[in-house]
């Protein structure tokens, strides 16, 4: 009874700004606005609030959300303990005994592979040009690029 009360006031409010804001010649925002306020209205009429207020007030209801939390968290807990039986432990045994040193042989080869064609020889430039992107094309070169 309190909500659908509390629902209505601030609807009436609502279309009350709406209709100062109407008066001011901003059609656009009072009509924005009494959108708006027709919402609780609306949420009223449909029963929601009702519904709302009570759930939020029922003693069986919060015992269904614990109980909800609680099959979360043991769903939760059983997924870790399935992982960490599952996928840790033989790979990275494997890992530990192979030894820091150890790379795939694909892990430096280029991803899209050697091109087929020689590249051209990069044209020798003046001196006073391009000293400030050596460093670049250093890196660059490094990686096959």
């Amino acid at each position: 009874m309190i909500a659908e009360t509390v629902c209505s006031a601030v609807s009436a409010a609502g279309l009350g700004i709406a209709v100062v804001t109407a008066y001011r010649k901003r059609y656009l925002a009072a009509a924005r606005l009494a959108a708006y306020s027709l919402v609780p209205v609306a949420l009223v009429m449909t029963g929601i609030v009702g519904w709302l207020a009570g759930t939020a007030l029922s003693p069986t209801a919060w015992a269904g959300f614990g109980l909800l939390g609680g099959a979360w968290l043991l769903f939760a807990g059983t997924r870790a303990v399935e992982r960490r039986r599952a996928g840790g432990g033989s790979g990275r045994k494997a890992a530990r005994q192979a030894g820091p040193d150890a790379v795939a042989p694909e892990a430096s080869a280029p991803s899209l592979g050697q091109s087929r064609a020689p590249r051209p020889a990069a044209a020798p430039r003046p001196a006073g040009q391009g000293d400030d992107f050596s460093d670049i094309e250093a890196i660059l070169k490094k990686h096959g690029i």
